[in-house]
């Protein structure tokens, strides 16, 4: 298996603020995989020498092969603009803002543009370092409000998409060149430079160059308007009866860049898919570009969360809401206790007062998580919640507190959850990151009426290990109650990166082909749609959890085929686990989760539990 290796200089390699950085990169990297992208594989940020491994992608970037070939036009054009847009809409919606969108991060393969470098490239050279007065970006390929005010944002990313695909189809940058305070006037005052650029195209390209970002293109909505440009194209060259139906078909169909010669590099006989697929998901195109051309919108099913902690203000019906994400049967979490009353608050409650004697960030660590908070905050609350607030953060070290306080539009029920949720996940990240960040609880300020500021939320974002944003009993210890933790999107994106572990992947080979052999019995044919394979099924592990996850990508089950098949699921994985651990020492791992994902970023989670007590 070829892949691309990036290492760590050994002059950076001993700075902790770098290694903190690269460590977070790494992070962020992981969440995200989809069409036209380039996985992350492995990654060590421990390493004396730090490093991290991608898939390999051969070809030039775009800038050089402009300057080779000229710039990209008709079939070609329009794939690159979708199949860079569908990069984007993943990214987005893994919850993460590339930043340093720009001709150099976009390599041009023999099957389609791929999209590389998320804030890796930033922290390499120095330019990702989040400080006052310190400008992230290239000059020209940043978005007018990362100019004014340094805040980026997904619609920041689709502004220089705009960009890009403006430089591809003409081979001059939109907003010229030159001395770099001329361009960044240039791109806060003028109209982009658009002569030349397909009228097909122009619309959703003009769209995203808006000078403000409420007037922008998404992702999603660019990379529909160009798969159905495409699709175009495709059907006045295919034969009658041979449209192809998919998003990478049509990529496909339409690419045409010079293939590069390679003489030094032979493929392997004999291929390893099947090991890859037993024991990870590598992200070779997880799902490529597989919606159809008018059907790339992803699923805005919410999911419902309230606080393990909520404030008495947040409160007022006093009731606790359950989780509805996973199977009522055997995995709905227990709620419990009523939130308190305002009159039962004691003297170690943040109150307003604390909230107002808190200090501004000091030092590196402080610095970071507030950037942090910012940045994943900002994001996390937009397309999602559709809510556009502000974020502020002030330390009560004295108290081991952090308070969050939110300003702008009046806050929904639902738009604090998402803000705990979102901060909790931050929190825990960069607590890993720096060991010595002095803090436990963080409390949320509705600051949206100035004269009223009230609090909304306060939880132990380090008791809270699974950021659970629901009102649960996490110390039950009951065996006849559902377990008292949850399973994670960050734990199954951990289980999908390849493990370089021997006995990982001996233990996920094992467990995933007893679950075949259990599984397929009845449903020997191929064609059966409840037929398994490692095409659709594998077995992975969350190091940071502790988890063994399992999952299928079967989109066609109904919930009836889901819940049997997650039950004989859930009897291996409890069983491999358990094994395992009565085996002998070194074995990380006492929980296991089993899901479904849909394919179009929908994942249910339907067992979960601890090995002691497995089903028969």
């Amino acid at each position: 298996m070829r892949v691309a290796v990036k290492v760590v200089h050994p002059a950076q390699a001993d700075d902790a603020e770098f290694r903190a950085r690269f460590r977070r990169e790494v992070q962020l990297s992981a969440r995200v995989q989809g069409a036209c992208l380039i996985p992350l594989l492995a990654a060590d940020v421990e390493a004396a020498s730090p490093w991290l491994a991608t898939a390999y992608a051969p070809g030039p970037t775009l800038d050089r092969y402009i300057a080779t070939y000229g710039p990209l036009a008709g079939g070609t054009l329009y794939a690159f603009a979708a199949g860079t847009a569908q990069a984007l809409a993943a990214t987005h919606a893994a919850g993460v803002v590339h930043r340093d969108v720009k001709p150099q991060n976009v390599i041009l393969t023999p099957v389609g543009p791929r999209v590389l470098d998320f804030g890796i490239a930033h922290a390499v050279d120095g330019t990702s370092v989040t400080r006052t007065g310190i400008l992230t970006g290239t000059p020209g390929w940043i978005s007018p409000e990362h100019y004014r005010t340094g805040s980026t944002g997904p619609e920041g990313d689709m502004f220089v998409w705009g960009a890009l695909i403006a430089f591809a189809a003409t081979s001059r940058a939109p907003f010229g060149g030159g001395a770099p305070d001329a361009v960044a006037y240039r791109v806060m005052s003028e109209e982009p430079d658009l002569r030349g650029l397909p009228g097909e195209i122009h619309a959703i390209v003009s769209r995203s160059l808006a000078k403000e970002p409420g007037g922008r293109a998404t992702a999603w909505d660019a990379a529909e308007t160009c798969a159905v440009l495409l699709a175009a194209q495709v059907t006045q060259v295919a034969p009658t009866g041979a449209e192809p139906t998919l998003v990478g078909d049509l990529v496909a169909a339409q690419w045409d860049v010079p293939t590069l010669d390679d003489p030094n590099w032979r493929r392997p006989a004999r291929s390893s898919r099947r090991l890859v697929g037993i024991a990870a998901v590598v992200g070779t195109v997880i799902g490529g570009l597989a919606g159809g051309a008018l059907a790339l919108q992803p699923d805005k099913t919410e999911t419902t969360s309230t606080s393990s902690r909520p404030h008495a203000s947040a409160s007022p019906t006093k009731t606790a809401a359950v989780s509805t994400s996973a199977s009522p049967a055997a995995n709905s979490q227990a709620a419990v206790g009523a939130a308190s009353s305002p009159s039962s608050a004691d003297a170690d409650e943040a109150t307003i007062a604390t909230w107002r004697a808190a200090r501004r960030a000091k030092g590196e660590a402080e610095t970071e998580t507030e950037a942090a908070l910012g940045h994943d905050l900002s994001y996390g609350m937009g397309d999602e919640y559709n809510y556009s607030g502000q974020y502020d953060v002030g330390y009560a070290p004295s108290r081991r507190e952090l308070y969050i306080t939110i300003s702008g539009p009046t806050v929904e029920p639902r738009v604090v959850q998402g803000v705990a949720k979102n901060a909790c996940l931050t929190l825990r990240m960069m607590a890993d990151i720096y060991k010595s960040l002095p803090y436990d609880e963080y409390v949320l300020i509705d600051n949206t009426t100035p004269a009223a500021p009230a609090i909304v939320w306060e939880d132990d974002f380090r008791a809270n290990t699974n950021c659970i944003t629901q009102t649960i009993d996490r110390t039950a210890t009951d065996p006849g109650r559902a377990p008292s933790w949850h399973p994670t999107e960050q734990g199954l994106a951990a289980a999908q990166i390849p493990s370089v572990d021997q006995r990982g992947i001996r233990v996920a080979t094992e467990a995933v082909h007893q679950l075949f052999v259990d599984w397929n019995a009845k449903s020997r044919l191929l064609e059966d749609p409840r037929y398994i394979s490692d095409e659709n099924t594998s077995i992975g592990f969350a190091p940071h959890e502790g988890v063994l996850y399992v999952w299928a990508t079967k989109p066609e089950w109904d919930q009836s085929t889901r819940e049997e098949w997650a039950e004989a699921a859930a009897g291996v994985a409890c069983r491999t686990v358990l094994a395992e651990s009565r085996a002998g020492q070194g074995w990380g791992y006492a929980q296991y989760a089993v899901a479904v994902l849909d394919g179009g970023g929908s994942t249910d989670f339907l067992r979960w539990g601890t090995a002691g007590s497995c089903p028969s």
